[in-house]
């Protein structure tokens, strides 16, 4: 499906840590059986430029508890957005709440969970590469206004290079 909200980036918000929390808090509750709850995305690194959407990732147990979390995520309202990756990984989007949420099932040990922490970690450590990304964006963002998906597909090379980059550092 594709996205025809406008790419929209905005300057770093020092609310979105907290908002998060908050986020956060309500998802255990609802999701005790998670393991982790994680921000991720550029609104978890502290002066980037983002759009204004808290991206978190659940972490549940095993594919096995997928099913039953979705239902409760539809029960509060999220939209889900399928599985995005093919890498074992849910989508869903609250667009009700302020900020807006993007929430990711996924299961322990998942690939893409790894590398979204590798390549958050590897930003917050390293400022130059931050601005470097924030730069690529706001590029991006004005070349591809209106088409989400080629503005995401644009971002990939820069990403997985860090995503290597930040693996290759951890061995």
């Amino acid at each position: 499906m594709m996205s025809h909200d406008p790419v929209e980036l905005v300057p770093y918000d020092p609310q979105w840590p907290q908002a998060f929390r908050r986020i956060r808090d309500r998802l255990l509750a609802l999701l005790p059986q998670a393991l982790s709850i994680d921000h991720i995305g550029s609104t978890s690194i502290s002066g980037m430029a983002a759009k204004p959407l808290i991206d978190i990732d659940i972490v549940l147990p095993g594919l096995g508890h997928i099913e039953e979390a979705t239902a409760v995520l539809l029960a509060e309202g999220y939209e889900p957005r399928g599985n995005r990756y093919d890498d074992e990984v849910w989508a869903f989007l609250s667009r009700g709440s302020v900020p807006r949420q993007r929430v990711y099932l996924c299961p322990a040990g998942n690939g893409t969970h790894r590398n979204r922490l590798a390549f958050r970690d590897y930003l917050i450590a390293h400022p130059e590469v931050a601005a470097e990304y924030a730069a690529l964006k706001r590029r991006l963002a004005g070349e591809f206004r209106m088409d989400g998906d080629g503005y995401t597909a644009h971002k990939r090379e820069f990403v997985d290079a860090i995503v290597a980059r930040a693996l290759a550092d951890d061995r």
